[in-house]
C-alpha cells in the first residue's frame, strides 16, 4: 500500500526518536510505499524550535519527505499558528496514497486532506498528542483555538475516518471531551520502543558494551534519565535527591540537553563523583543506553521515552498523571505522587535497598505485557481496522 503520513499540526524533526519518525520507517519494513509531507517546523541546533526552507528530500530512513511552505495570503504569525499551507493538495493527488495517517489534525489546510479522502478510495487514520497537560490551559487556548478552530478541523476530517488514536488514555479523554469525537472512534496507540533500531535479540550485548563504556560492571545498579531537560521535568530535583543518598554500587547517569533557564544550575549540579552527564544523544544511542540501564526516573510531565523504557523491559519511576497510568503493566514501576525531592528521594530508597523488591519489578517489566509497546506491533496496529 502506498502510506502517506502527514505532520503538518506541528514539527517534524529528522533524526529524531519520535512517534513521527519511527512509524513511517516501521510501515516501510513491513513493504509499504511510504511518504511524509510535514511542516517547515523543526529544532534549530537540538533546543529551539524553528522554520527551514521548504524541500523535498530523502530523510535517514530513505522515505521521501517534503516540507510545504505556509500560504503568503494572510500575515505569518496567524498562517503559523492556524497551519495554513500552500500545495498540500497537489503532493497528495501526485502521491495517490490508499492510506493517510495525520499525526494530530489541528491544521486549517485539513480540509484539503478530507476533499481527496471524498473523492477517492482512502483509508484515514488521525491520532492525538494533544492534552489537558501539554494544551488548552489559557482561557482563549481552550476555548478559542481549540474547542472552535481546533475542533472544526477535528470535525471536518471525522466522516472521512476509519480511526482517532489517542497516544495516551487522557489524549483520548482530550479527543472526545473537546473535539466531540465519538468514543467508539477513538482508540489507543501506545508510543513504544523501536526494535527495528535495536532488536530484542541483541540486547544482552548492547548492555555488556554500554556498560563497559560507562566502566560500570554488570552488578553495579545503573539509574537512567534524560531527554528535554526544562522545568516541568523535574531533573533538578532528581539530581539533589540522588545526590543525598550515600552508595558505591549506583550511579545516575544523564542524556540530554538542558534549556537555557536550567542550563547553569543543572551542569552545577551534575557534578558529582556518581554522576556522568552524556549530554545530547542520537536515538540509536539513546536506545542503546537505555539498554543498558536497571531504573529509569521520570519525574515530570510525559515524554515518549516513557513508553520506551516500558517496551525495552526496564522498570521505571513515574511521576503520576491522571490519564498516563497505562504504562504500569503489572508491577513494573511505582508512582510518584509529588514529583518533589522529598518524594524521588523516598521512592529511590525504597527500590535501591530493597534487591528483591527491584527483581521483581525487572520481572514484570520483561513480560509479554510489554509487546504492545513495541513499535513492530505499534505499527501494525495503527493501519489494521
Amino acid at each position: 500500500m502506498k502510506i502517506l503520513h502527514l505532520c503538518l499540526a506541528n514539527f517534524y524533526i529528522d533524526n529524531y526518536g519520535y512517534q513521527e519518525n519511527i512509524l513511517p520507517k516501521h510501515h516501510k519494513a513491513l513493504g509499504h510505499n511510504v511518504k511524509i509531507i510535514a511542516s517547515t517546523e523543526t529544532y534549530i541546533d537540538n533546543r529551539d524550535l524553528g522554520n527551514i526552507e521548504p524541500k523535498s528530500y530523502q530523510n535517514e530512513d530513505d522515505i521521501s519527505v517534503t516540507r510545504l511552505p505556509y500560504t503568503r495570503w494572510l500575515p505569518i504569525k496567524i498562517v503559523k499558528k492556524l497551519r495554513i499551507y500552500s500545495n498540500l493538495e497537489k503532493e497528495i493527488s501526485e502521491f495517490r496514497p490508499d492510506v493517510i495517517f495525520l499525526h494530530d489534525c489541528q491544521f486549517l489546510s485539513i480540509r484539503k486532506v478530507a476533499t481527496y479522502a471524498e473523492k477517492n478510495n482512502c483509508k484515514v487514520y488521525v491520532d492525538s498528542h494533544t492534552d489537558f497537560i501539554n494544551s488548552a490551559k489559557k482561557f482563549l487556548s481552550k476555548y478559542l483555538l481549540h474547542k472552535i478552530i481546533y475542533k472544526w478541523c477535528a470535525k471536518k476530517i471525522e466522516p472521512f475516518v476509519t480511526s482517532f488514536f489517542g497516544t495516551l488514555p487522557v489524549r483520548n479523554t482530550f479527543l472526545n471531551e473537546v473535539y466531540g469525537i465519538e468514543r467508539k472512534k477513538i482508540e489507543l496507540l501506545e508510543f513504544g520502543f523501536d526494535n527495528l533500531e535495536v532488536p530484542l535479540d541483541m540486547f544482552s550485548e548492547i548492555r555488556k558494551e554500554k556498560r563497559k563504556e560507562l566502566a560500570l560492571n554488570q552488578n553495579h545498579t545503573m539509574i537512567l534519565a534524560g531527554g528535554k531537560f526544562d522545568g516541568r521535568k523535574n531533573y533538578l530535583e532528581l539530581i539533589k535527591a540522588f545526590k543525598s543518598i550515600e552508595t558505591k554500587t549506583c550511579s545516575l547517569i544523564l542524556f540530554g540537553k538542558p534549556n537555557k533557564e536550567l542550563e547553569s544550575a543543572f551542569l552545577k549540579e551534575v557534578q558529582h563523583s556518581n554522576i556522568k552527564y552524556l549530554g545530547w544523544l542520537n536515538p540509536l544511542e539513546i536506545t542503546k543506553i537505555i539498554v543498558a540501564s536497571d531504573l529509569m526516573v521520570f519525574p515530570g510531565t510525559h515524554s515518549v521515552l516513557w513508553e520506551q523504557a516500558v517496551g525495552a523491559g526496564i522498570p521505571c519511576i513515574f511521576k503520576k498523571w491522571e490519564g498516563i497510568q497505562h504504562i504500569d503493566i503489572g508491577g513494573n514501576c511505582l508512582f510518584l505522587e509529588e514529583g518533589t525531592e522529598t518524594d524521588i528521594l523516598v521512592s529511590l530508597k525504597k527500590v535501591l535497598s530493597n534487591k528483591a523488591m527491584l527483581n521483581k519489578m525487572k520481572k514484570a517489566a520483561v513480560s509479554e505485557n510489554r509487546l504492545r509497546f513495541l513499535y513492530s506491533e505499534i505499527a501494525k496496529k495503527s493501519i489494521q481496522n
